[in-house]
């Protein structure tokens, strides 16, 4: 019976920061245009969206320079100017590429070995908004002496004020809500978050 009810309440408790998570998400779009930055990070997935929102920020001056972190291998530097509809000059002098990246913690390190690289000190992440609350929690942890601004761009199939309405919506935020929970756990509690090593030369380079 004790077991039962502790199992309840760890039900409850789990349930409430679920309702909280996406009551959150749901809250971070309509984004407020940030305060300019160093450089720009958006992250690849999904939409293509996000990476046009970020070189929009780029040509408004936000950022002097963009990472677009997780590039697939198989896409060219052709293809993602075409994606994010930027001027040409202004993709070809201001835009990095990272290929290497494969996951949100790749994400994170590389973006941080690219902000040492350049010696930036304050970075506007832009990606996914359910995605958002993650990223921003794992760039901190690897970039720590940098002030981190958020960005998060609506994702179009996923709606944040109604997602129980539809399984792929609720699989989605429970999905995102357990791997926050994860890396809050890591870095908040137990402190075991991934640290980068040093800059890579050239590393910056697209």
């Amino acid at each position: 019976m004790k077991g039962l009810a502790a199992g309840l309440v760890a039900l409850l408790i789990w349930s409430a920061g679920l309702l909280a998570f996406a009551d959150r998400i749901a809250r971070l779009t309509p984004a407020p245009m940030p305060a300019p930055a160093d450089g720009l990070v958006a992250l690849t997935g999904g939409s293509d969206l996000r990476l046009r929102v970020a070189t929009s920020l780029l040509e408004a001056g936000e950022g002097r320079r963009l990472l677009v972190s997780g590039v697939n291998r198989r896409v060219t530097r052709e293809r993602i100017w075409s994606v994010t509809g930027a001027a040409k000059p202004l993709f070809d002098c201001c835009v990095d590429l990272d290929f290497d990246a494969a996951d949100t913690i790749g994400n994170a390190r590389e973006a941080a070995r690219w902000a040492r690289v350049m010696g930036y000190r304050s970075l506007i992440l832009v990606t996914a908004d359910y995605h958002t609350p993650r990223a921003a929690l794992e760039l901190k942890a690897v970039l720590p002496e940098a002030h981190i601004s958020i960005y998060p761009v609506v994702t179009p199939d996923l709606d944040a004020r109604h997602w129980p309405d539809t399984s792929d919506g609720a699989r989605r935020m429970v999905a995102e809500y357990m791997k926050y929970l994860v890396a809050l756990g890591r870095e908040g509690i137990i402190g075991l978050g991934p640290r980068p090593p040093g800059p890579r030369p050239g590393a910056a380079s697209a």
